[in-house]
């Protein structure tokens, strides 16, 4: 849906307006002198909103550390394999 919004009002509140069209993909047209001036709406269209819930059954679809013994074997291994480090301070 497209909002009316006067170029005063919009400078006024452009923070707002921004973050408007940002989060909630509004779409401005600007008035000025009583005529449109220009429109004002987001570089990407918003397909939907994320909720927590969703968060969670993302979390719980993925793959766990403990199911893959590769990625221990991995991490063991650069722990075990840490290349020297230069004596004395690189800082001085």
């Amino acid at each position: 849906m497209m909002k009316t919004i006067s170029a005063t009002d919009a400078v006024r509140t452009f923070s707002e307006l921004l973050n408007a069209i940002k989060y909630k993909g509004e779409f401005y047209t600007i008035i000025r002198g009583g005529k449109p001036a220009a429109t004002i709406g987001p570089v990407e269209t918003i397909t939907s909103m994320r909720t927590l819930k969703e968060l969670a059954l993302v979390l719980k679809a993925m793959p766990k550390l403990d199911d893959d013994d590769k990625f221990a074997a991995d991490v063991e291994d650069i722990i075990t394999n840490q290349p020297v480090t230069p004596e004395g301070s690189s800082w001085a």
